[in-house]
């Protein structure tokens, strides 16, 4: 494990009521940070906790009032059962693409000024391997997923000069709620996918959470603009 000192520092964390979001929660508070939870689920291990919808503009608006944040993780998200274009209702395509882009958009955008006028600031923006191939997700998460890096990649070269730093996460499978439907029954999908990945096994949210601290460290500092899978070797396939 690393050692990271984040003293002094307050991170927002969006989707902190479980699985990844829980995590880096957990681990940026253990390295000393102030985290500012947001989910639309109760959050039971932070003080300061806010239950709020991240897709709506009001929410960011309100922790831009409120907080100076030196740290962001846009962490939340929500699958679309892997359907495809001929499955997906306008209104369900809408709803992934507002909790998994929009909620970003609306955090870096509200977020942005007081960073830049700090000359400093950090966002870890999750994606997934949909982001980087199909098959991670339907049409609406994947689409959703790659637009992120697209959103992660044009934020950092516009703001890299000016002290923004901003990577995305593309985690593969990760043992968290979100998945909990490949568990189900005798687990058959959740084995499947674990002999289909190299590392043949399921990460922990705690690495993807560990990966966090590196990448909002000054360790990473020259780190701009990219894409971190943190999948198995599943890409290699």
């Amino acid at each position: 494990m690393t050692h990271f000192d984040f003293t002094d520092k307050t991170v927002i964390i969006t989707g902190a009521a479980s699985g990844i979001g829980a995590a880096q929660a957990a681990a940026f508070q253990a390295a000393g940070a102030t985290v500012v939870g947001i989910d639309l689920q109760p959050i039971s291990n932070l003080t300061d906790a806010i239950q709020a919808d991240v897709s709506d503009p009001a929410t960011a608006a309100t922790i831009a009032a409120q907080y100076q944040p030196d740290i962001v993780c846009n962490t939340a998200g929500v699958l679309d059962g892997y359907q495809t274009v001929t499955d997906t209702a306008l209104s369900a395509w809408q709803h992934i693409l507002d909790v998994d882009l929009t909620s970003q958009f609306l955090m870096i955008k509200a977020l942005l000024p007081g960073m830049l006028a700090r000359g400093h600031g950090i966002f870890i923006n999750m994606s997934s391997i949909a982001g980087l191939v199909g098959g991670g997700g339907g049409v609406a998460y994947t689409a959703a997923k790659h637009a992120v890096i697209g959103l992660t990649k044009q934020l950092d070269l516009d703001y890299a000069a000016k002290g923004i730093r901003a990577n995305a996460l593309a985690p593969g499978a990760i043992n968290t709620p979100m998945n909990a439907a490949d568990f189900a029954g005798d687990g058959k999908m959740a084995a499947w996918v674990a002999r289909e990945t190299p590392a043949k096994r399921w990460a922990k949210p705690e690495e993807v959470a560990q990966l966090s601290l590196f990448l909002a460290s000054d360790a990473a500092d020259y780190i701009h603009g990219t894409v971190i899978p943190i999948d198995g070797g599943w890409l290699e396939k």
